[in-house]
């Protein structure tokens, strides 16, 4: 049975994860509109189909009327060394900017939100895979500003019969069609040894050996960005009528850093030189989501689940922009 068309504001939708899961809404046959300020995304970024207006989330009240279904909230801050040196960014974006949204979304009668929160709530998890029940005890302020966001989504659900979805991931990789990862600067793992593939970097550093891991390297969590936005679409027909549902994303199993090196240099066919480094503080050994709620709630299960797919993706996509580049 197909999916009654809906009218979905995206916000952050010239990001990452925001246009792969535009893109994927529109192939759904949902009408979309993006809001984004593209200070980390790229116009380019949103989908074809999709009505683009440059704007800060706290500019939704211009955008929202009667005639939307729902929200999908991407649009924040998500640097973790940048949280730490300027917090105040953090809860100027983050939560002061959501709670703009959510004001607007209640003034304009839009009563479903589907929210990209972070595994980062849960910060150092004492076990894992890692749950929903897990204590929440965020160690940066952009792991507080999103776990702030979904304290506030809570109480609008409680208050005024908002209808909400939270996801939390971890890592994100791969690439949907012309969506992939690109971050100035960037921080995250695969890109930065695509980088050194791509000659653009000289080496990778690897930050701690003697991790308890098979490898002694860090072992975390991904996830294609194409199962992450199918898990979007499914999270807009399960909202909880007047309720707050909160699900952890993952694979259910991580790979090592050194796992993904070597994955790049198979993909690749380059060298990938690497230098180990000391371990950087607050580093746990394993991050790895449950995502059993997902799977029994949302009947969401990770198909792109093979690291040289998710490898082999985002180098196409690197290849792409590095051809793009006069």
């Amino acid at each position: 049975m197909s999916t009654p068309r809906k009218k979905l504001l995206v916000t952050g939708g010239a990001g990452y994860v925001g246009g792969a899961v535009a893109a994927r809404l529109l192939e759904a046959g949902h009408e979309v509109v993006v809001l984004d300020d593209l200070s980390t995304g790229f116009r380019e970024g949103v989908p074809a189909g999709a009505r683009f207006v440059e704007g800060r989330v706290q500019d939704a009240a211009k955008v929202l009327d009667g005639s939307f279904d729902a929200v999908l909230h991407f649009a924040a801050s998500s640097q973790v060394a940048e949280s730490v040196a300027d917090p105040e960014k953090y809860w100027r974006n983050n939560v002061a900017g959501t709670l703009e949204l959510l004001t607007a979304m209640r003034e304009s009668g839009v009563r479903t939100l589907v929210f990209s929160s972070t595994a980062a709530t849960y910060g150092e998890p004492s076990e894992v895979p890692v749950t929903e029940s897990a204590a929440t005890a965020p160690t940066n302020p952009y792991g507080a500003s999103k776990l702030a966001v979904d304290h506030m989504i809570g109480a609008q659900c409680a208050a005024h019969g908002l209808s909400a979805v939270s996801l939390r991931y971890f890592n994100v990789a791969g690439a949907y069609g012309s969506h992939g990862e690109r971050h100035e600067p960037e921080s995250h793992l695969i890109p930065l040894v695509l980088q050194v593939a791509q000659g653009r970097r000289a080496e990778i550093s690897v930050f701690g050996e003697d991790y308890p891991t098979p490898d002694g390297t860090c072992l975390r969590d991904y996830i294609h960005v194409a199962d992450l936005a199918e898990a979007h679409l499914l999270a807009l027909d399960k909202a909880p009528a007047g309720g707050h549902l909160i699900c952890n994303l993952g694979n259910g199993a991580g790979f090592s850093v050194r796992e993904v090196i070597e994955a790049v240099r198979q993909v690749t066919g380059h060298p990938v030189p690497t230098v180990v480094r000391p371990r950087r503080a607050g580093d746990p050994a394993v991050l790895v989501a449950s995502a059993d709620r997902a799977r029994d709630v949302l009947g969401w299960r990770p198909r792109r689940t093979d690291l040289a797919e998710m490898v082999g993706d985002a180098w196409t996509f690197a290849q792409s922009l590095t051809r793009e580049t006069p």
